[in-house]
């Protein structure tokens, strides 16, 4: 019997095989949507594959340079070193070139005295496990070239450094508040803080670059791949109009008031008469910026508002005398005035001093005649309005953060009176030497400002230069000449307030002031006799105005004006013969100013035929034919009174640079090949290495520097 053959038929349903077509179809989809979209559930695929691949480094942008007006160094950046030990001995191809750290316990025990820490706890870092490198926590950051080099001396295989940069301060505790300081955050970010490192932070950055390459699993760069670089672009210049003598001469003076005065605070500005540019300005109890030894935050010079006292009264009489209201010869009984609401107003000596006139109130800085002008001649609207005009109030736009506008809202009878003498009103010292510029301008308001120049350090090109900016004439030649007489009545006269401040010559003019403290929860002023600010606004000389000065001090011992009038006078007399004002014996002798030319590559004969034809001195350093270098730089301009230094091809020895300023005593020497460090500021008094030593490479010479002028 045939057995039927049975047939092999598998039977696959319909809903099965629509089934699978769909789970196909969406896996072809799936496939495509991952080929095609840039982003997959939130994620950018290209992005996470490029980092797999690539790896970018931070090229950091190197901070600008804070100069003085004449090029002395307030604020740079120094290399700084991390170090990092290599600890992955895969690192080492060559074992008599080892590249990893071979005997750790021979490393931690050279390492740990120049770390300043324990042989142990270098040796912790230097004892972990699966890790390629190490740090040596924070005392292993901020080394600098001295700890780099012992470091480097040990010769210890797998030690290396990474450079970076540190803001340094040259000159620490000077013209702290202006120039401020920076920070660095956890990311590395560094930050101005204070001053100019803080208002012009963009500037002084620039822009990090960058390098961008393909990495093998190692991290390592891998050869023959693309690099994409972008130079970082270095931060730009800032020179300031701090003249870094009177600057010094300003320090100088607050320091010498404190080994004989106490007091809460000190504050000195110099201003340059004709041009606004702010010369010195410091404020006491100050800070070193290397070491942020900060016990107030805010500067006084513009962001710390208080209550003026007599100063503004030259503004009151100026006031009058602008609206025509003004008669010096006019009377008044002294002593006390009493408002109509019955409140008592009195002089400094309330017993007065009889029947006086107005002129005469002023040098006796009388209040009761500041009020009879108000009272008698002028109006709220009157004041306020020719306060605004002269900048109280608002803010002067110097180029520093946080500026303080002030306050200068009074509105009834007594806070009117108040404000004619200072009280009640809170201006700040920018402001008081802005409002005294059109006493030395013939009526016209500067703008004061404190940046010079901006330069770019790359292609030194000035991106920006600030010079002298008229606002508004806001007083005539007659009140001009009128003020001048009456603060060099107040001063030179015989028994006046201001006769504290006179010094040889007679020179100096100006106004006193002294200012109640008020009570920090209103209700009044503080009644002690110490409880004052004691200030002085002056300008100086009279006859030819220079400078002009504003200095104030909160509870000065014994609530005197003392402080301030020594500091003034010593400040004035320096100033005087760094200008050469108290030199009388060249007076005669016409000085013309020079454009320094070119004189690079040109023959020594030819030289001299050049600077001798325009009656320029010049030295000659070095015995060859041929000009390499000279100083100061051509197109600079000095006077036919200067020096040239022509630097010669040949061999060179150590010229003599003492009398010389420190900017031209270091230009010369690093034109040289001298690396120079300063002890000081200002002028070069002594120098480490003699005249005619033979100049070898690498060295270096230290030169002790002082003021061009000491008091006498």
């Amino acid at each position: 019997m045939k057995r039927k053959k049975r047939k092999n038929n598998i039977k696959y349903s319909k809903l099965f095989i629509y089934a699978s077509l769909l789970l196909f179809c969406l896996m072809i989809g799936r496939v495509i949507q991952l080929g095609l979209s840039p982003k997959i559930d939130g994620i950018n695929l290209k992005k996470l594959a490029s980092q797999r691949t690539t790896r970018t480094d931070i090229e950091e942008a190197e901070r600008g340079t804070i100069y003085s007006v004449n090029g002395e160094v307030f604020a740079q950046n120094v290399s700084s070193y991390k170090l990092i030990a290599y600890l992955d001995s895969k690192r080492t191809t060559n074992k008599k070139n080892p590249q990893h750290v071979v005997n750790k316990e021979e490393t931690a025990e050279k390492l740990a005295p120049i770390l300043e820490m324990e042989k142990d706890d270098v040796l912790k870092y230097l004892n972990k496990e699966n890790v390629y490198q190490t740090e040596f926590g924070i005392k292993g950051k901020g080394l600098n070239e001295l700890t780099k080099k012992q470091i480097e001396d040990l010769n210890l295989p797998g030690l290396d450094f990474i450079e970076s940069y540190k803001r340094y301060y040259p000159k620490g505790d000077f013209a702290s508040y202006v120039i401020g300081y920076t920070k660095t955050d956890d990311n590395g970010i560094t930050k101005g803080e204070m001053g100019i490192e803080k208002q012009y932070n963009d500037i002084l950055k620039g822009e990090n670059g960058s390098i961008t390459y393909q990495k093998d699993l190692k991290g390592y760069r891998i050869a023959n791949t693309p690099v994409i670089t972008e130079d970082a672009i270095q931060g730009k210049d800032i020179y300031l109009t701090i003249d870094e003598n009177i600057q010094f001469f300003i320090e100088q003076a607050i320091n010498n008031s404190d080994h004989d005065y106490d007091w809460e605070w000190f504050t000195i500005t110099v201003m340059d008469a004709k041009t606004g540019a702010i010369l010195g300005t410091s404020s006491s109890p100050s800070f070193d910026p290397n070491k942020r030894d900060i016990s107030n935050y805010m500067d006084l010079f513009s962001q710390t508002p208080y209550e003026p006292g007599s100063t503004m009264k030259t503004f009151t009489y100026m006031a009058a005398m602008e609206n025509g209201v003004y008669d010096g010869n006019e009377t008044y009984k002294s002593g006390v005035f009493t408002t109509s609401d019955g409140t008592e107003i009195g002089d400094w000596d309330r017993t007065g001093w009889g029947v006086i006139n107005f002129d005469k109130g002023y040098a006796m800085s009388s209040n009761v005649g500041v009020i009879n002008i108000i009272n008698r001649h002028m109006s709220s609207m009157m004041l306020r309005q020719y306060f605004r005009r002269l900048g109280f109030g608002r803010k002067t736009g110097i180029e520093l953060p946080n500026e303080n506008k002030g306050n200068l809202e009074f509105k009834y009878e007594t806070e009117i009176y108040n404000a004619g003498f200072g009280q009640g009103i809170t201006t700040t010292p920018v402001q008081n030497v802005k409002a005294m510029t059109p006493l030395t301008n013939d009526g016209m308001l500067l703008k004061p400002y404190i940046i010079s120049k901006i330069v770019d350090s790359t292609t030194n090109e000035v991106i920006l230069e600030n010079k002298r900016e008229e606002i508004d004439r806001v007083a005539s030649t007659t009140t001009v000449q009128k003020m001048i007489s009456l603060m060099d009545d107040c001063v030179n006269g015989y028994g006046n307030t201001g006769s504290g401040y006179r010094v040889d010559g007679g020179e100096l003019v100006g106004k006193t002031g002294t200012a109640q403290i008020a009570r920090e929860n209103g209700g009044g002023y503080l009644s002690g006799k110490e409880d004052i600010i004691s200030s002085f606004s002056g300008i100086y000389p009279k006859s030819n105005p220079q400078i002009i000065i504003y200095a104030s001090v909160k509870r000065p011992s014994g609530g005197s004006q003392r402080p301030v009038s020594n500091a003034v006078k010593e400040i004035v007399t320096n100033i005087s013969k760094y200008y050469g004002n108290s030199d009388t014996s060249t007076s005669d002798i016409k000085i013309n100013n020079y454009n320094v030319p070119s004189l690079k590559n040109k023959k020594i004969d030819t030289a001299k035929q050049i600077l001798e034809k325009n009656n320029i001195n010049y030295m000659i350093i070095g015995d060859g034919s041929k000009i390499i270098e000279q100083s100061p730089n051509p197109k600079d301009v000095i006077t036919t009174s200067d020096t040239i230094y022509l630097i010669t091809n040949g061999s060179h020895k150590v010229p003599n640079v003492t009398g010389l300023s420190s900017k031209l005593a270091k230009d010369i020497l690093n034109k040289l090949g001298l690396k120079v460090n300063l002890d000081g500021v200002g002028y070069v008094i002594e120098q480490s290495v003699g005249e005619n030593t033979e100049i070898t490479d690498g060295m270096e010479i230290n030169l002790k520097l002082s003021p061009k002028f000491n008091p006498e």
